[in-house]
């Protein structure tokens, strides 16, 4: 289910309008039965209910999660898998437990470079590349990531406890990084000696990197610097000779925005929006334009350009390297003047 970007109004997301996106059937879970197992090489291999996990000192961290596929539907030819538009991407205030705490308590040792997050999720992938029979959804992350006190086991979203859809009862929530890093339904966690490279981090969710010139799969993570233009939609009808108020949101995943351009004539020039709000590190920041709409009649192409504090902007075109993963670039609205 995708967020109905035209509504955006607010930074927060409304629970019932973040997008869901699951790869298998959500699981049913008994929450006074669940326990989240951190082991691996650890010290110790400990268990944590959810009334345990509560009474750790708690957390909250604002955070936008962007699907790695979002924006798919814009790449030509059409390519397999989900063809998200605009809405694969919502951004919440998450409530949990630090990762670094669980970790700690574990007793992390000497060796330890990836902590694999499971989740309780699991099913057969039966078109190529096909899975060997049922697997879980299981993805990973670096130690000194893990470490990172911004990286939570969430269990409450803007304030509620977790839907089912959303993980209940915990999930992770990596923020910078695309989605499928924040593992829905968690039930354990590992330290692991040596790079996790499962499906889900090596065959999905995977893309080329050039070593030498020669080609790698090498996993997604950081969210890419992007924008995208709320209102108008595609193909709205706008009066011809009146301000029009242009809308959408901007984000980088390892660093906040400098600036959002808006062009009205194909990318020729560019004007500067305005950034509403105060910056907030790993969430989205909303923009406003107010576009003095040109009395001729006729088809007009807007579109949103975001740059980023470390100086990277959205491109032109899709890298075909990134195979249908880390879609960012401006991708135009058409909108009719009349």
């Amino acid at each position: 289910m995708e967020f109905p970007f035209p509504t955006l109004k607010n930074r927060i997301t409304p629970n019932n309008q973040f997008f869901i996106r699951s790869h298998f059937n959500i699981p049913n879970i008994d929450a006074t039965n669940w326990e989240l197992e951190i082991g691996g090489n650890t010290n110790h291999v400990i268990k944590i209910n959810l009334s345990e996990l509560k009474k750790l000192p708690a957390k909250k961290v604002m955070a936008t999660i962007e699907c790695a596929g979002n924006g798919r539907a814009n790449l030509a030819p059409k390519v397999k898998g989900l063809g998200w538009e605009q809405g694969g991407i919502s951004n919440a205030e998450w409530t949990g437990v630090p990762l670094s705490v669980l970790l700690k308590k574990a007793g992390i040792k000497v060796g330890t470079v990836d902590i694999i997050l499971e989740g309780n999720d699991e099913g057969m992938i039966t078109e190529e590349p096909k899975s060997p029979g049922k697997i879980k959804f299981a993805r990973s992350i670096p130690l000194n990531i893990a470490m990172q006190d911004h990286i939570i086991i969430a269990y409450e979203m803007n304030g509620k406890p977790l839907s089912a859809e959303h993980g209940f009862p915990a999930r992770a929530i990596i923020p910078g990084w695309y989605g499928m890093a924040s593992v829905k339904w968690l039930m354990k966690i590992t330290a692991s000696e040596k790079p996790f490279d499962g499906y889900w981090q090596t065959i999905e969710y995977a893309y080329w990197k050039r070593v030498e010139g020669l080609p790698t799969l090498t996993p997604v993570t950081t969210t890419l610097v992007k924008s995208e233009i709320s209102r108008p939609v595609l193909f709205e009808a706008v009066p011809a000779g009146k301000p029009y108020q242009v809308r959408g949101a901007g984000w980088s995943g390892d660093s906040n925005l400098s600036k959002v351009e808006i062009s009205t004539d194909k990318g020729n020039s560019w004007q500067p929006a305005k950034l509403i709000g105060p910056a907030i590190p790993f969430a989205w920041q909303l923009f406003e334009f107010e576009w003095v709409v040109p009395a001729k009649t006729g088809r007009y192409s807007l579109m949103a350009r975001a740059t980023d504090q470390n100086g990277k902007t959205q491109p032109m075109e899709h890298d075909l390297d990134r195979r249908t993963y880390m879609v960012n670039f401006i991708s135009p609205i058409d909108v009719d003047v009349i």
